[in-house]
């Protein structure tokens, strides 16, 4: 029997029906994909880690020991259905019945399944008393030349799998709409709790941004984007090197120690320039760093820089090569490290929602101001003016890309996650 899906590649059907959702979606998915290759948990819920952001340990490493993310991501905006404080006891147990279903149905990792769950300023606001222990600011426009639509959702919950059908199963359970998940009885849902006012998908991984970059706003004709590319721009990101370890963003006092705060910003992607005009030496640089394409330091989407950008060790001080001309987005970015280390750790991923090419920029840190200087690193405008860099011309990567939303978040440890009060003590 000929399929309407025929000829289409098995990861960006998958990639569509993630981005689709709904029953229809998950059944037309689980047809796609092998579903007898998804592990149960091998870890009692209780054994697994007080961190919800303990991701690395369980995820599979490249040759070089970089933390390979899970292939498909869905971000969940969720408003709690109350008029005043989620303090509800009932509710609570129901919520925490839910999350220890989804850590008895799937192992913990990339071929089974890891989320988090954050709480944002708009949920802690409904109590009387204050947040403790943790500065969460509602988000704002971080640049003068952006003017982002600032979420307001109560809460987010992050699902990321190689498996497409894992993230739809568990949406679906979640919303009370199936009864098992991977052959465990589902026990506690959201119904009566949170409603899903938005949701987001994303892929990363080499391969994924080529097979899904035909027919994308941003992306122009000709499938520029490379086959060993893992995100849009055609560079890997996510060095074990350039990346705060997850005791670096972990919340070390309070009531929630153990916990971390999360940034997302969803970036649209404008490539027609960069792979149109843009010589792939111009990209290196701006990207990296000049000296890694003067040298020629970076094959292919730069896999074989095995855990580190190198652009501490190569490359000249920012302000000087600004005053001569182009400066990279890594080497921006590197300027915002404490003590030699990275201070937080991304875990973005590209996405066609809409069919725009766009990046959901999500990141964890010890707190909100973290990122925020890391974003003034990366935005550069003390470099600006210096020789041929401008606001945006010359000045990493900023003038393909455009911040379309912000969010600040609250990722308690697990023993918090279920409709946290803002002073657990």
């Amino acid at each position: 029997m000929d399929r309407p899906d025929r000829g289409i590649s098995r990861r960006a059907f998958v990639r569509s029906a993630v981005a689709i959702g709904g029953a229809s979606a998950l059944s037309a998915c689980l047809q796609r994909e092998p579903t007898e290759d998804v592990p149960q948990a091998t870890h009692a819920p209780d054994a697994l880690p007080d961190r919800q952001h303990a991701w690395n340990e369980f995820l599979e490493p490249d040759d070089h020991g970089n933390d390979l993310p899970p292939e498909h991501h869905l971000l969940l905006g969720l408003e709690y259905v109350g008029d005043g404080p989620a303090d509800a006891t009932d509710e609570r147990e129901q919520l925490e019945a839910a999350f220890r279903t989804l850590e008895k149905a799937y192992k913990r990792g990339n071929e089974g399944l890891v989320f988090t769950m954050g709480y944002g300023p708009a949920y802690f606001d409904r109590f009387e008393a204050d947040l403790a222990g943790v500065d969460l600011p509602k988000p704002t426009a971080l640049t003068p030349f952006e003017a982002p639509q600032l979420d307001e959702y109560d809460a987010l919950l992050h699902l990321a799998s190689d498996y497409g059908h894992v993230t739809l199963s568990v949406e679906e359970a979640m919303k009370g709409d199936l009864e098992q998940l991977n052959g465990i009885d589902v026990d506690g849902t959201f119904d009566g709790i949170f409603e899903v006012a938005e949701r987001r998908t994303g892929f990363i991984g080499s391969g994924l941004p080529a097979d899904n970059q035909s027919d994308v706003i941003g992306v122009p004709d000709g499938d520029p984007v490379p086959e060993d590319a893992p995100m849009f721009m055609g560079f890997k990101s996510g060095f074990k090197g350039n990346q705060a370890t997850e005791d670096r963003v972990t919340i070390q006092d309070g009531p929630f120690a153990g916990g971390t705060t999360l940034h997302l910003s969803k970036l649209q992607l404008n490539l027609h320039q960069w792979y149109d005009q843009d010589s792939r030496h111009q990209r290196v640089s701006k990207m990296f760093s000049p000296t890694h394409a003067d040298d020629d330091l970076v094959e292919g989407a730069g896999h074989n820089l095995g855990d580190s950008s190198r652009v501490t060790e190569v490359s000249e001080d920012a302000a000087e090569v600004a005053r001569k001309g182009t400066v990279g987005h890594a080497q921006k970015a590197a300027r915002a490290r404490e003590g030699g280390e990275p201070i937080i750790l991304r875990r973005d991923f590209d996405s066609t929602d809409d069919d725009q090419a766009a990046t959901h920029f999500l990141s964890l840190h010890r707190s909100i101001a973290d990122f925020v200087k890391t974003r003034e690193a990366m935005t550069g405008t003390d470099l600006a003016k210096s020789g041929s860099v401008g606001t945006l011309t010359n000045n990493g990567i900023l003038q393909y890309l455009s911040v379309h939303n912000r969010a600040n978040y609250l990722v308690p440890p697990r023993g918090l996650r279920s409709l946290p009060v803002p002073n657990p003590t």
